[in-house]
């Protein structure tokens, strides 16, 4: 059978990947999977910028509200889920648009993943509690030790992805260098055009700033307060995201709404330019500057489904 075609919609938090996906998916007759780590859990709609009732009914969007808070998801099940959803998507004969800001997600879903990086979360909470005790330093000099090729490619300061090579091979007994040189991310189950939403660093933080505004007035707040009386406690991983730890830490006492808000906003700037690290790494997504370039941005994806 040919493989179906998929287009992605990607880019960094507030970088207008939701509004853009409606628009073209409406002139496509196109229906949204969502692939936003944070969108799949119920609840949790004002600090997810999960998209309107109004904008689902103009749109089918699959892949949101599908867990309960406190539930575990990971890219192993996202691509799973993902997978049987662009299934019955193409078997009603419509296009599908991924759409969503969690790179490894969308990576999972059309490269496939390592065999053997699951994720442990025993393993992965023990490393991070010694990156506290002992710091970050030592992890970086074990790694140097057992995975010198992974160690080399990233700064020593680079916690997380210390901790997940040290993770796979405590996992694995392999270096995740050589599991990855063995993947190499050449699993194609589907034609894919990737489209990179860009916008100048400057504009993109303004946006963070209004949008972060823009959810406390909505009640980010009293989401965070009811999520709390519904016996969602702080130390769940979904309220450990963006926006919900901060809330969580302000409605403990920790401090006022005001510094909430500006840790909220420090804190997303620093994970939009994770974002645009990793995606730019990737030398198959096309960067447009949209609604500017909307013109050219419908041509390429009416010529990627019509060739």
């Amino acid at each position: 059978m040919e493989k179906p075609k998929i287009v992605v919609i990607c880019g960094p938090t507030a970088s207008g990947k939701s509004s853009a996906a409606l628009e073209l998916a409406q002139h496509l007759g196109a229906e949204i999977i969502n692939a936003d780590s944070m969108q799949v859990y119920k609840y949790m709609d004002i600090g997810t910028a999960k998209p309107s009732s109004e904008e689902r009914r103009l749109v089918r969007h699959h892949l949101i509200d599908i867990l309960y808070p406190d539930e575990e998801f990971s890219a192993a099940l996202f691509r799973e889920e993902a997978r049987q959803t662009i299934a019955e998507v193409s078997a009603r004969e419509k296009k599908a648009m991924v759409v969503g800001g969690t790179g490894l997600y969308i990576k999972a879903l059309t490269s496939g993943l390592i065999r053997g990086g699951e994720v442990d979360p025993a393993i992965r909470s023990r490393l991070q509690a010694e990156a506290q005790a002992k710091g970050r330093e030592n992890l970086y000099r074990r790694l140097e030790e057992v995975d010198p090729a992974a160690a080399s490619r990233l700064h020593p300061h680079d916690t997380y992805r210390i901790i997940r090579a040290l993770e796979v091979y405590e996992r694995t007994g392999r270096p995740i260098s050589a599991l990855r040189q063995t993947h190499l991310f050449q699993e194609e189950p589907y034609h894919v055009l990737k489209i990179g939403l860009m916008t100048e660093r400057g504009n993109l933080y303004q946006r963070i700033d209004v949008r972060v505004d823009a959810m406390i007035r909505k009640g980010l707040r009293e989401e965070v307060r009811h999520l709390l009386e519904m016996g969602y406690t702080s130390t769940i991983k979904a309220m450990q995201s963006l926006g919900y730890k901060q809330m969580v830490a302000h409605l403990q006492g920790e401090y006022d709404l005001a510094e909430a808000t500006r840790r909220i906003k420090r804190d997303t700037k620093r994970y939009a330019k994770r974002q645009i690290t990793w995606f730019k790494a990737d030398t198959k997504i096309h960067w447009a500057a949209y609604p500017k370039n909307r013109e050219a941005v419908f041509r390429m994806i009416e010529g990627f489904l019509r060739n």
